[in-house]
């Protein structure tokens, strides 16, 4: 009965359950309280769920990881933060982390649902069935989706920052983790997201050497000045260089071009071999 329903209409039912979940943050928070714990975390996991189940079902009929156009790579990447924040979300303590990570899993799966464009074609087999190729995707997008999280605590550090500049330590921001936990949590996510995109490359320059005519140039080009852009990063931080603020607007400025930069690696954009399936 559960199959009854297309791949798209449980991606929709999680992005409902995102948005609740953004929502009724919100309102705590403007009625001057702390985000609910419970509440919150419950609507993310049933969004979740929704969403690996639409993503199992995408993926059945593609016949492999769902990452075939811009469509499935934002739905990927919001479920590769999900997934992250559902993991640390517990040691890391703080209500407010899920409270964006919400917000953020609702923007990505509601704007990639709202713009049709983006899952024009369903592209089946496009990783030829090599799991390494498979593998090689997988682990770029979900460095993605490590990025995202990192953007998220680097904008909590940049209000925490604000709030004892500024002097307001009342209201919702006293919910913030302190600038030295934030920082230390967006050290870890950024050495894991370079240390995973960079697992990534290897995978997929390993075929690059064998056949260069099997791997998009743009593409492999692309990510890999991503990688060496956060790579840069992480190297400034931990020399010294790049700190506090400046290290926050760093990492939320690369993620905005990591999610500009991937109409360059939209598998879609690409002449459509004969079993891409129009939607």
């Amino acid at each position: 009965m559960l199959n009854q329903f297309s791949d798209r209409t449980w991606l929709w039912i999680a992005a409902g359950f995102y948005l609740a979940g953004f929502l009724l943050g919100t309102l705590s928070l403007l009625r001057g309280g702390r985000p609910s714990t419970v509440v919150n975390s419950a609507a993310v996991v049933a969004g979740y769920l929704f969403q690996i189940f639409g993503l199992y079902l995408r993926g059945r009929a593609v016949g492999g990881c769902p990452l075939g156009n811009r469509f499935e790579i934002y739905q990927f990447t919001a479920w590769s933060a999900t997934t992250l924040y559902l993991c640390i979300g517990v040691t890391f303590r703080s209500s407010l982390l899920g409270y964006f990570t919400s917000c953020l899993a609702a923007v990505l799966t509601l704007v990639s649902l709202a713009i049709p464009g983006w899952d024009p074609v369903l592209r089946t087999h496009i990783f030829g069935g090599n799991p390494w190729i498979e593998l090689h995707a997988a682990l770029a997008v979900f460095s993605y989706g490590v990025f995202a999280l990192l953007a998220l605590t680097s904008l909590m550090f940049l209000l925490r920052n604000h709030s004892l500049k500024s002097k307001h330590l009342g209201g919702w921001f006293s919910f913030l983790p302190s600038v030295l936990d934030l920082d230390h949590i967006s050290v870890r996510l950024l050495t894991a997201g370079v240390t995973l995109l960079a697992a990534s490359l290897a995978v997929g320059s390993v075929y690059w050497v064998r056949d260069p005519s099997t791997v998009n140039v743009s593409k492999l080009l692309t990510t890999a000045a991503v990688w060496l852009a956060y790579t840069v990063g992480l190297g400034f931080r931990l020399r010294g260089i790049l700190l506090a603020k400046r290290f926050a607007w760093t990492c939320a400025a690369l993620f905005a071009a990591a999610l500009i930069s991937i109409p360059s690696v939209d598998a879609s954009r690409h002449p459509q071999p004969p079993h891409a399936v129009p939607r």
